[in-house]
């Protein structure tokens, strides 16, 4: 399974137009979004191209293959502008055999999570972070708008055999890991 996964857009629209664009590149069975979609948030700074009217059209053109969770800077409008679901604090799916679960990091997060699952996903910190810990891979993709840390904005890709961070403008691979079976 091909999947494209990012968090934290905070509604800035260059760099949702790349994502789109590394989408329409990869052919993507899934793109997961793991929350802070459209709005920057009162703790960050606005967003270089913040726009979030042009970021709802963009997802939006990309609906059918969007699994979002809802992140701390969601709020009810959101749902009423974005054709998919983006209001639960977590999901879990299967891919490549493997329980993932998602989340944004603010309600769970990789100290707070089910068990029983082979990888976590969480967005909130603006960190990127690929490692395996007691058996399960620990995703956080970082920011594509407003990365912390001195890192550059950033996403992951799975493609069944890795999972790679990879710089969003660059695709310069950060960090990669083997998916075991």
């Amino acid at each position: 399974m091909n999947i494209v996964i990012a968090s934290d857009l905070h509604g800035a629209k260059k760099p949702v137009e790349r994502l789109k664009e590394i989408v329409e590149r990869e052919k993507p069975e899934a793109l997961l979004l793991l929350g802070d979609l459209l709005y920057h948030g009162p703790r960050n700074d606005l967003p270089e191209s913040y726009c979030p009217k042009e970021v709802i059209r963009l997802l939006s053109e990309m609906k059918d293959i969007i699994i979002s969770v809802r992140g701390n800077c969601e709020a009810e409008v959101d749902q009423m502008v974005l054709p998919f679901s983006c209001m639960s604090d977590s999901n879990m799916l299967i891919a490549d055999k493997k329980r993932i679960f998602m989340t944004h990091g603010h309600v769970f997060s990789f100290e707070k999570h089910p068990d029983n699952i082979d990888v976590i996903m969480q967005g909130h910190t603006h960190l990127p972070v690929l490692r395996r810990e007691n058996g399960v891979i620990w995703l956080n993709p970082g920011s594509t708008s407003i990365p912390k840390g001195g890192n550059p904005p950033s996403y992951a890709i799975w493609d069944g055999k890795k999972i790679e961070l990879r710089e969003l403008y660059s695709d310069v691979v950060i960090s990669c890991l083997e998916i075991q079976e």
